[in-house]
Order: structure tokens, then sequence, then C-alpha cells
């Protein structure tokens, strides 16, 4: 430690000259982003930027809690004005939690002066040092979680931290270290250990968080690995950032469901069952209970539009007593109803629908409200008949599916690209293929083949959701694309571009520098194939255009044909043709 050192850690601690990032954790089971790791950086000009060499000044000189404590109140603090979504986890040095706040109770503290509550808030048990009196650590964890906060190891497999951590403290959620997410691609034996780590995990009731997931690669790999393991961090998904990101903008590989075919809404599972107005006598509503046995619910409708809704089980416990009829006697149906009901509109596609009754956890979900484009009462919907809907429609999907990367095969495309044109919507039409494909195939083997096959369907994936629309896998590394007219330029834009950055790392070191393979044809010639690339044929289709789906195929083949002349990551558009490449990463 210099004496600048120390001066500026003193001015920093004084001043509270700190700069808080978050970095999400992701959850690849939902699709979204889980929590957020908050981490610091001193000053940039200051030598103390680095957060590890910043901590280890701070306990040269003596001043680790102060800087831990700082540290921490700031994260927190910063998490709330963020308003940011899911769980904090907060990094805390063990020697912390002993010497102060197991005493003084200060993060329970900053967490009431922020609002947060402390089940949301994730206490990261960060190592430096080896902890020496497990008994005294035991007693600090379980008095933060009897204050509501859940508990963390971090960076399981480095430093001090060890399985006897693990074992001794059984944290909520342990975080493996990111030398051994590193390449995981590439190293049987990494796979092997978390294969292990992860068994552990499931038998302890504990959530594994892999850290460090840097590669499509290697977050492809741990997603073949085990589909159980669903938290993951690193520079894939983003960087630390003082404003991260509040919902997940690409597309992870899980199981997702595909789009409803066509006429799969709301409409379908509707039943006009017959309303009452806010100034129906309960006594009335009763009666029909009762004679209608199978009435499971009834919406309250004021001028065309639902207002609330009454449940047969809560309505008729209303008339358990003898004294029932002369209390309710002279109310009206708005004086007991439910105001809290989803109401959905009746163009609402089934997985959305199933979402949105997912999400609404303070709602009954057992019956929903159906309207029109105006808002206007259709009919009820209940729970049971969209999970039959939704069951009928994943078989359907699943024996239509590629096997390979489970997305929709030929008839699910030709039925969406029917649906687009039949409704006069204006689509992009891309067909993506890949060059030098055959060729890695047969130097690589098939395995690697199909790694690479879905690691291009992600790469689609995730560009058709940032601007919606539709993904089909026609058959080997052949893909089709339904993409807005407003939108289709940019996401062709985007793949060629990752696919460039990509292509490399599929290959083994020798092949990279060479920027190819060298492989033997079935007339003994050897030849040089360059890296894998991309090539898009698109065929923009206005709307109201008067074509066939199958015209449309034919075109794009030919059109494919003309894509696949141009050397490198290529997009053809009709008779114009133009090499885009992508720019390098910064």
């Amino acid at each position: 430690m210099t004496a600048q050192e120390a001066q500026w850690l003193n001015r920093i601690i004084h001043t509270e000259d700190l700069q808080v990032l978050f970095q999400p954790i992701v959850d690849a089971s939902q699709q979204a982003i889980y929590g957020y790791e908050a981490l610091v950086r001193g000053p940039r000009a200051s030598p103390l930027y680095s957060p590890l060499r910043l901590f280890e000044v701070a306990t040269q000189a003596g001043l680790l809690v102060e800087l831990d404590l700082l540290c921490r109140r700031l994260a927190i603090c910063r998490f709330a004005e963020l308003q940011l979504p899911g769980l904090l986890f907060l990094n805390v040095m063990p020697l912390t939690i002993l010497e102060r706040d197991f005493r003084e109770g200060l993060t329970l503290g900053f967490i009431r002066e922020s609002g947060l509550p402390p089940e949301r808030v994730v206490i990261e048990l960060t190592e430096h040092v080896p902890i020496h009196d497990y008994q005294l650590m035991r007693q600090a964890v379980d008095h933060y979680r009897q204050m509501g906060f859940q508990v963390a190891l971090d960076d399981l497999g480095a430093g001090h931290s060890s399985l006897r951590h693990w074992s001794e403290l059984r944290p909520d959620f342990v975080k493996l270290d990111r030398h051994f997410i590193s390449g995981i691609d590439q190293e049987p034996a990494k796979r092997e250990f978390l294969r292990s780590i992860l068994d552990v995990a499931r038998s302890l009731d504990c959530q594994l968080i892999a850290e460090g997931v840097e590669t499509a690669a290697e977050h492809l790999c741990l997603w073949e690995l085990d589909r159980g393991l669903a938290l993951l961090q690193g520079f894939y998904f983003a960087r630390p950032s003082t404003e991260p990101p509040l919902q997940l903008h690409m597309r992870l590989p899980a199981a997702k469901p595909q789009a409803s075919p066509a006429g799969r809404t709301a409409r379908s599972i509707c039943q006009a069952i017959d309303a009452v107005t806010p100034n129906c006598a309960v006594l009335t509503l009763a009666e029909r209970f009762r004679q209608q046995t199978s009435l499971r619910c009834v919406a309250v409708v004021d001028d065309g539009k639902p207002v609330a809704v009454v449940r047969r089980n809560a309505f008729l416990t209303l008339f358990t007593n003898p004294y029932s009829h002369a209390l309710y006697a002279k109310r009206c149906v708005l004086d007991v109803a439910d105001n809290k009901s989803l109401i959905t509109n009746a163009s609402t596609p089934l997985e959305i629908l199933s979402q949105q009754l997912t999400d609404s956890r303070d709602i009954e979900q057992e019956d929903f409200v159906i309207v029109d484009e105006n808002s206007h009462y259709l009919g009820m919907g209940n729970i049971v008949d969209l999970l039959r809907e939704i069951t009928a429609i994943q078989v359907r999907q699943a024996r239509h599916a590629n096997p390979l990367t489970g997305l929709p095969g030929n008839i699910l495309i030709n039925e969406t690209l029917g649906r687009y044109l039949n409704a006069g919507e204006g689509v992009a039409a891309a067909y993506v293929d890949l060059d030098n494909f055959k060729a890695f195939n047969d130097a690589y083997g098939y395995a690697r083949g199909d790694h690479m096959i879905i690691s291009l369907s992600r790469l689609l994936e995730a560009q058709v959701d940032s601007v919606g629309g539709f993904i089909g896998h026609i058959g080997g590394d052949d893909f089709m694309l339904l993409l807005p007219l407003a939108h289709w330029e940019k996401a062709c834009q985007q793949i060629l571009h990752h696919m460039e950055l990509m292509a490399p790392g599929f290959y083994e070191e020798d092949d990279r520098k060479r920027g190819g393979i060298h492989i033997e044809n079935r007339q003994g010639t050897i030849s040089f194939f360059p890296f894998v690339s991309v090539s898009i044929a698109v065929k923009p289709i206005p709307p109201a255009a008067d074509c066939k789906a199958l015209d449309v195929a034919a075109e794009l083949s030919e059109l494919k044909k003309q894509a696949k002349k141009i050397p490198g990551n290529s997009l053809f558009v009709e008779r114009r043709s133009r090499n885009i490449a992508s720019s390098k990463a910064e």
C-alpha cells in the first residue's frame, strides 16, 4: 500500500465516492431476470478503481469493515432508487458480519431506510480471508435468515471458499466460480465436475448459479448439460452497468411455447354466459346459481363493460346461516362482487393468456372475463378449457417440430406463412442457410455439427424475439424467418454480425489460426474451406399482396442460391444483392 493509495482510500470513504454497478442474474427456465449482483468501483482516475485493489488496500489499512459497510449501504440505496426487479445479491465480507453487523443490525437498518423488504435481499458471502470460527459464522447466518434475508456462498471452488463452507453454512444459493464455466464446452472434465456439484446442490436443496458465462457455446453447453441449471450470470447476458436492463432482451435456450396456430386465441374458449347488471338483486342471482349448478362465475356488466365478477363458491357462502336472506334481501350484486378479475381481449393468443394468469397472483385464476376490441363484454373463460386447448396445441406442435431444435417444422411454417398472407399482413420472409457447413460437419463430426445448428437457432430466436415475428426450422442448416417489414433489415444485420463473431469459436485452435479447415473430398483432392458463414435471402411482401405460401417458398429457394454465391456472411434481397460484413465487436 502506497501513501497515495492510503490517501485515496480515506478520501473515498469520507466522500462516499464509489460507483455502484449491477449485473443481472438470469433465469433461463422463466426467460427473465432473476436478480442483480451489486458491484462497486472506485473513482475511475484513482489507483483504486479496481475493486480487488480497493479492498486489498482497505484490508492493509484496517478499514475493510468501514469500506464494506459503505458499499453495502450505497448498493441498497441505488437498487431501491432504480426500482430494479427481482433479488438484490449483496456482497458481504464475513469479517464485517462478525465484527459489527451481527451485533448492530446495520444491514437491516439500511434495508428499512430504502423501503426494500428483507426477503428481496441475498447476503452473498465473499471470501478474502478464511473462516476460522464456523460456530459463530453459523449463528450470524441464522441471524440473517431470521430477519428474512437469504444467504449465498460466492465463488465456490476459488480462494478460501470450500465445500466445508457449503456444508457448515447451508446457503440458499451457491455461485460457482467462473473458472469452471470458462471453456466448459471444450473441456469434458469441467462438465463432469459441474454434474457432481449439481447433484450436491439438489441433495442440499440449494440453487446453483453459474458465473462467468461469456460465450454462446458455453451457454448452450450448460443448457444441454442440465436443464435444471437455470440461474446464470456473465458477460454473455449483460455486463455490469450503472443502469442495468429491467428485462431480458435475448432468447435463452429453454422450452418455449411457439405461437398458437390460427384461431387459437381467447375467443376459442369463450363461453357466452349471460352477465348481470350492478343493481341486480342478490337473491335473484342466488336463485340463478341454485338452478344452474354448473354455473361457476358471472360477470357484472355496466353499460356493456365488465366491472366485477361474482364467483359461485364465494357467493354461496354468504347464505350459510338462517339470517342470510334477511341480510341480503335488499342488497344488490355489486355490493358483494369481486372487482379483482382478469379481463382479456378475445384476440389474445392462448400462450399470452396463460402468462397473464400466471402473473396475476392476487386474482382468482379459475375464471376470467373476455372482451372485444372495444372492451365490451363477450363472455367468460375458465382455466380448465385454457389448459385443454394449450395441451392440444403443444401436442400438435411437438408432432410437427424439428427434433433437434424444437422449432416449428415445415407444416407449421407453411400454415403460419399462409396465415400472414390470408390476413393481408405485410411481412418479410427470410430464408437462412449456413455456408461451408458440410465441410465442418465432415471434419468435426455430426455432434459438433448439431451443436452449431442449435447455436444458430438460438441466435435466430433472439433476433426474432427482439423485433417480433416467427421462426421455423426447415431442416438441416436451413431456417425460415417471418419478420415485420419495419424491422427485418435490422434483425438480419444483427444475425450476420453475431454469426461472424461466433463462427471462430466452433473450431479448434489450429483451424482458428488458419481461418478454416482443409478437408479431402471424395475424389481425394484436399480443399480449404473458410469459417462457416450465413446466407440470408429475403422477400419483403407488402400488405394485401396477392401471393401463395408455396410461391413464396419457391422464390425464396431461388433467392437463397443467389445469396450463397456471395462469399462470407451475406444478405440477398430479391434482385438486389449486397455483401454485408459485420463490424468487429468493440
